[in-house]
């Protein structure tokens, strides 16, 4: 939606009465000359107001958001969920360790930043949950009070985001008291997890844009471009914290096309722009909003590349060559060209199972009733073992030249050595998958005569260059079969008991899929006094920026579409506006103590039911609309539909996309949405109360100076302060519930006191799977 507010003078630049000026953010709605000229007056009779009210609210629910936030917080002194993973990622930064994640870098170089600034130097590794950080002095409190710093600035920007839209102070504060004394938001920001800089960032960026679009009538000045860049350098923020933070860039982008929408209309009030001046607006916006922010989520990751220059966890992530630019790389210094006749072992990178036959055969017929082929077994095996040994021949008998190294698309036999058989793939369906092929073996003399072209493979090196000697460890390859053109391939699915629960080998149709790549592990005839093992200084090799970040990015996007596997503590979608489940992040069995992951319950079910409120009332209106009945004042519906459509619109484009993914999904994801229904929330107590905001004397005089009007302005004086008598009313209610909400649900928020058995079982409203209940 594109956004349009009242300018932040409220009290003397207010609209009156049936006013037709959007207080927030929305399509512009016609305004009448009148009111313009009121305005004006009232600039002239009075000084701009400084909202002393506003102020004083904001300071107090910003000191109130930084006691919630950080009280307790070095409490408990061990590490809780998911710190294992990111305390580790800030300790590998200041180790300058090679690591991989699935997210981006931007968050954890904030945590990493906070441990420089305290001198820690990474010693410890957040191996397991429950290790204690006080016996191996780490400066928890430090890192944890990153979150926490963002957690607590949330409610203010909140706050802000509801009285930049022009909303009354109850609806402001409605809206920031919903995430200020909300559990899920207070727990997730109190450890060292990354949601508290994604949700900090998501909440900036609504606030700048809603801050560049009251500026659409003075376009291309300093202040217009300042905001512009403020929104952008958000988004690239939440992006470069989360990939879910591209439900942010939907969501501005929405936006930003509405009002471009807006901007070719040639009946404008503002006038038509000529198509040149729409080019500029255009070019601006797509600076500002995509090629900036591009451009430091790109800087995020050369920062990550320049710290972590040494080898590390993260190597077998990436491909020889990106390891080649770490220094002490073990892969790449104990890398040994391969020759003829070597006795080699296979290791699949993916799933780390040897190639391996053994003398048992294929049964004549699976489960399924197809019939096999009844040769020896060739199965992956996860343990060094004699069965793993296979000798790599050349093509042809002739090429016995001692020393001949193994080369880059060269044709070559695998020779098993304990069962002197030869590999080999045909046209017979594999027991799992009967659209790939089968492998097993052939004695040697079959491998001479009638069945030599079935065991020619090809080894092809990855990104490897024509002539390229395959290497040990380093030289990582697929290996294909020359007749069928298949890749050798493997999955974790184990075979049934006849193949001793071991991998299942196959060809595999789609060459280009990243899970046929293998390597050679070792290499067991060469002498361990060799030459050949000698090592030789090697050099760190450096790469081009843009070819490390693609191959970075592939594996990130790779690994996360990965994340299938059943999670105890996941949920789905449909389960998170009702706050149906939530995580167990820690517990404490001496002491009965946990910390369970929750929000408050009271404050989700209102946010989620006026969700459901707001959808009834657009429908309600157009029905009636539709029928010819009129029912809201312009004023009114302007806002609804354009400031609280906005808010309606940062929830669903952060809310459903959920539903089309396939990886683990908890209810931390449903944050960033939790916070766009707050300011739904907030909206509509201003629309159902009719609030406007209360005139003063000086507007009221220039209204009488301009309509001739005596009696018309105190009656509505007394109607809105009605109005707006009854949501302080409504507001202080809804608060004494969320804050009793808020307090019932602490000790499991905050992980102290403990509770009895009666105390949780109180607690588990929705059939929590809360522990010690019993």
């Amino acid at each position: 939606m594109s956004q349009q507010g009242s300018v932040r003078k409220r009290k003397d630049a207010s609209v009156v009465g049936k006013s037709k000026e959007p207080a927030a953010t929305g399509i512009a709605a016609p305004r009448d000359p009148d009111l313009d000229a009121l305005i004006k007056a009232n600039l002239e009779v009075k000084s701009p107001d400084v909202e002393w009210d506003y102020r004083i609210a904001i300071t107090v629910i910003t000191l109130l958001a930084f006691v919630t936030r950080f009280w307790g917080i070095s409490h408990p002194n061990e590490v809780v969920f998911d710190e294992v993973h990111f305390g580790k990622f800030a300790s590998y930064y200041l180790e300058r360790t090679y690591f991989f994640d699935v997210h981006p870098p931007f968050g954890k170089l904030l945590f990493a930043l906070m441990g420089w600034f305290v001198g820690y130097d990474g010693h410890f590794h957040f191996e397991n949950i429950g290790d204690s950080y006080i016996d191996n002095k780490v400066p928890y409190v430090a890192f944890r009070a990153m979150p926490a710093l963002m957690g607590a600035l949330t409610v203010p920007v909140v706050f802000d985001i509801m009285w930049e839209s022009g909303y009354t102070l109850p609806a402001c504060i409605l809206s920031a008291f919903l995430v200020l004394f909300d559990n899920a938001h207070i727990g997730q920001t109190r450890l060292i997890l990354l949601d508290a800089t994604l949700v900090f960032a998501m909440a900036c960026s609504l606030l700048c844009y809603i801050k560049f679009y009251k500026l659409r009538h003075d376009p291309f000045g300093r202040k217009w471009w300042k905001w512009l860049l403020l929104t952008g350098f958000s988004l690239s923020c939440v992006i470069s914290t989360k990939y879910v933070g591209v439900f942010s860039f939907v969501t501005i982008g929405s936006a930003v096309a509405i009002d471009l929408w807006d901007l070719l209309n040639v009946k404008r009030r503002q006038g038509a722009l000529s198509l040149p001046e729409f080019g500029k607006h255009f070019a601006a916006r797509a600076v500002g909003l995509i090629i900036i922010p591009f451009f430091f989520y790109l800087f995020w990751f050369q920062v990550h590349f320049a710290i972590l220059s040494r080898s590390g966890p993260g190597d077998d992530f990436m491909s020889p060559e990106f390891q080649e630019t770490l220094s002490d790389n073990v892969m790449t210094a104990n890398a040994v060209t391969i020759n003829y006749f070597d006795s080699i072992q296979i290791k699949h990178k993916e799933t780390h199972g040897y190639l391996h036959s053994h003398p048992d055969r294929y049964p004549l017929r699976y489960d399924d009733g197809r019939v096999s082929s009844q040769g020896q077994q060739v199965t992956g095996y996860p343990y060094a073992d004699a069965n793993n040994h296979w000798q790599i021949l050349p093509l042809q008998a002739g090429d016995e030249v001692p020393g001949r190294h193994v080369k880059n698309n060269e044709i070559v036999r695998l020779r098993h050595i304990v069962t002197n058989t030869i590999l080999l793939s045909h046209d017979v369906a594999s027991p799992y998958y009967p659209t790939n092929q089968e492998f097993t073996t052939v004695s040697v003399e079959d491998a001479l005569t009638d069945r030599f072209n079935d065991t020619l493979f090809e080894i092809r090196i990855e990104n490897g260059k024509p002539g390229q000697e395959l290497k040990s460890l380093s030289g990582q390859f697929k290996l294909i079969h020359n007749p069928s053109k298949v890749a050798m391939w493997t999955h974790t699915t184990p075979l049934p008991d006849w193949a001793y629960k071991q991998q299942e080998i196959n060809g595999n149709k789609n060459l280009g899929q990243s899970s046929n790549i293998w390597f050679v592990d070792e290499i067991p005839s060469i002498p361990k006094d060799s030459p050949r093992l000698e090592k030789q200084e090697r050099k760190v090799k450096s790469l081009p920026f843009l070819q490390k970040w693609f191959e970075l990015q592939r594996a990130m996007f790779y690994h996360n579409n990965a994340l299938t596997s059943s999670h105890p503590y996941a949920s789905e979608p449909f389960m998170w506006p009702f706050l149906l489940r939530g995580v167990s992040f820690w517990t404490q069995n001496d002491t009965k103590q946990q910390i369970y992951f929750l929000g408050n319950p009271i404050g989700w079910w209102l946010a989620s039911s006026l969700l459901a409120v707001y959808a009834g009332i657009l429908a309600a209106d157009q029905l009636s609309l539709r029928r010819g009945v009129d029912a809201l004042d312009e004023r009114s519906r302007a806002r609804l539909y354009n400031s609280t459509g906005f808010f309606f619109l940062a929830w669903a484009t952060h809310y459903l996309p959920f539903y089309l993914m396939g990886r683990q999904l908890f209810l931390h994801h449903y944050l960033p949405a939790h916070l766009a229904s707050a300011l739904v929330t907030g909206a509509l107590l201003e629309f159902i109360f009719n609030v406007e905001p209360i005139l003063d004397e000086a507007t009221i005089k220039a209204q009488k100076k301009l309509t001739g009007t005596k009696k018309h302005l105190p009656a509505r004086q007394k109607i809105v302060g009605q109005s707006l008598l009854a949501s302080w009313a409504a507001l202080g209610v809804i608060t004494a519930i969320i804050i009793g909400g808020w307090y019932f649900f602490l000790p499991l928020t905050y992980g102290y006191p403990g509770l009895t058995v009666p105390q949780v079982n109180a607690r588990k409203w929705l059939g929590y799977d809360l522990h010690f209940a019993k």
